[in-house]
């Protein structure tokens, strides 16, 4: 029996049908003339001390949501496919600065704070090794954020990864 979803037959529709099924991370970018940030309110219990708030100028902006799905695979490909999202954008805005911000918000599904925290700090390695100046906004804390984003062709870009 054929079963369909949005129009598609099973059988036809082969990884379509594998990738709504699946949880993967989730990557909306936007090139900022200027983001800021101030942590308010502490949400997770063992989340480290954030210091104070800071602004960032000419950068790319990563709102990054991590299923809990991207644990089973090897963090390195994980790594690779964020890195190389991240520096693509970088190069279509002559972007040099780059904002990695936790936003559990994107999908139902979220990985561990443990592996989303590392699976940044290895993305920031990747790119700084690449001459990418990176930020990481507080993990486990919400924040008053100013963005100034213009309005241009690629400024704003979405990905599953």
């Amino acid at each position: 029996m054929a079963v369909e979803l949005m129009g598609i037959r099973k059988e036809s529709a082969g990884p379509f049908l594998q990738s709504v099924k699946r949880k993967i991370m989730k990557v909306l970018v936007f090139y900022v003339n200027s983001f800021g940030y101030e942590p308010k309110v502490k949400n997770v219990e063992h989340a480290p001390e954030p210091g104070g708030g800071q602004v960032i100028e000419d950068a790319i902006l990563a709102f990054i949501q991590v299923e809990e799905s991207d644990e089973e695979k090897d963090i390195k490909s994980r790594e690779k496919k964020l890195v190389n999202h991240l520096k693509w954008t970088a190069r279509k805005n002559d972007a040099v600065n780059v904002i990695l911000h936790s936003f559990a918000h994107l999908s139902e599904s979220k990985a561990s704070f443990e592996f989303t925290k590392e699976l940044f700090n290895a993305a920031q390695d990747r790119l700084e090794n690449g001459g990418y100046v990176v930020h990481q906004t507080p993990f486990g804390y919400f924040l008053d954020l100013k963005i100034d984003a213009p309005g241009a062709s690629l400024a704003r870009i979405w990905a599953s990864l």
